[in-house]
């Protein structure tokens, strides 16, 4: 009987530096960006993996990598009864290799010596910047029944978005027949595919790359160690370079999925968990996901008239109305604040009394949302003080700005984390 659990490592790719996540990433790496009030990013590919049976798993980083260390080492224990583990691969320099990772599968390649000391048969390699829920054991089972050597996830996009990804054709059996990276709008006609009618009919016919790979050990290895050494990406290389040579299948997947590659996209996808029906589902019995269990009270609320809004763990919040938006964990809201269409990531610890009673007399305000604020459309990072009577009122007519403060990208104002924005600040 298959053993999915000893057949299978996962790496989790924890991407570049960021940059298009910018200034969530300044002084984090996008894995360990807050999701949802109280999770981080790598969260959501950890818990697929583990509710799919799937507990070896390494994360790939270089960039920023601490705070990110700091929670996976806080966070995912298993039974010393068992081979279970969550390991951070950090890049590092060796007497034969003094350079970073290079890209996806140069990072994949430098990993391969730590991989190759427990028993596998496959590879799950997944990226660490995306919001899906996935049963990684059925897809498992089509590369098996489909004899593959390498499968690929794929989701059908729609022409809007098909310029963005690698696009692929497939034929009857699922064999990937051609590839291409971002297409050019005038070539998206060639590279239309049968999805299926339900998804025609919602014009999403373009088979879209998840950048989620199942690799047999052995193609693995020959691919990053002696066929291609010098190559440094899957989707720009390993992949194309395969189809043909190899058995490439498309194992093609019709739930939620977004890539959380840049301010808009990690915007929206929060602000959508505020749906009545979310598209993505916190809340199902069977695919749990997992974050760091921190002993925190009940939130505290008083005053505050909220409309589709998720509250986190340990708030204390006194606002005047709180619409369509997220509070994170330890978040303070002052009397008469009004917050819309918000993401608010919260704190990382309380200040007590006697802190508080200090930050004023030097002036700062409290850590959280002081009184009589509005703020609409706005990401406030962690740990920042709001003043009394500040104005954010993000939206299309603001220019794209960075600011010591904050930065503004595509309307969405982000107040960068440790802000102080004084009484009566406007943007």
């Amino acid at each position: 009987m298959f053993n999915i659990s000893k057949s299978v490592v996962a790496v989790i790719l924890g991407g570049g530096a960021g940059t298009r996540l910018y200034p969530l990433t300044s002084s984090r790496s996008k894995p360990a960006v807050p999701i949802a009030g109280k999770y981080r990013l790598v969260d959501i590919p950890i818990s697929n993996c583990i509710n799919s049976d799937i507990s070896r798993i390494f994360v790939l980083t270089q960039f920023n990598s601490a705070s990110l260390n700091k929670h996976i080492k806080n966070t995912y224990h298993f039974s010393m009864f068992n081979n279970s583990f969550v390991d951070i691969l950090a890049a590092e320099q060796t007497p034969d290799n003094r350079s970073w990772f290079q890209g996806t599968a140069d990072a994949v390649r430098q990993s391969l010596r730590h991989l190759q000391q427990h028993e596998f048969d496959y590879v799950l390699i997944l990226s660490g910047d995306q919001l899906y829920q996935m049963d990684f054991e059925e897809m498992l089972k089509h590369h098996l029944d489909s004899e593959a050597d390498i499968s690929i996830a794929t989701i059908p996009v729609v022409e809007k978005e098909a310029t963005e990804f690698g696009i692929l054709k497939a034929d009857e059996d699922q064999l990937i027949t051609s590839f291409i990276e971002k297409p050019k709008k005038e070539l998206l006609p060639e590279w239309v595919s049968d999805t299926g009618a339900e998804m025609q009919s919602n014009g999403r016919v373009y088979l879209a790359s998840m950048g989620i790979y199942i690799f047999n050990r052995k193609l693995l290895f020959d691919l990053l160690m002696e066929d291609q050494p010098e190559v440094t990406d899957f989707g720009k290389e390993v992949i194309p370079s395969s189809i043909g040579k190899h058995k490439v299948v498309s194992y093609q997947y019709d739930g939620y999925w977004t890539d959380i590659g840049h301010i808009y996209s990690f915007f929206e996808a929060n602000i959508a968990l505020t749906e009545d029906i979310p598209p993505f589902n916190l809340y199902d019995n069977v695919k749990t996901i997992f974050s760091r269990a921190r002993m925190l009270p009940p939130a505290k609320i008083s005053g505050t008239m909220l409309e589709k809004t998720l509250i986190s763990d340990g708030c204390i919040i006194n606002a005047s109305r709180i619409e369509q938006s997220l509070v994170g964990i330890r978040t303070r809201i002052g009397l008469g604040t009004t917050i819309v269409n918000c993401y608010i990531m919260g704190g990382d610890f309380y200040e007590t009394i006697e802190e508080m009673k200090r930050s004023e007399e030097k002036g700062l305000p409290k850590i959280g949302i002081g009184e009589r604020c509005y703020i609409k459309n706005t990401i406030i990072d962690k740990n920042c003080r709001i003043g009394n009577d500040v104005r954010i009122n993000g939206g299309p007519h603001l220019k794209d700005t960075d600011h010591p403060l904050f930065t503004i990208k595509d309307g969405i104002v982000v107040v960068k984390k440790g802000s102080i924005l004084p009484d009566g600040f406007v943007v």
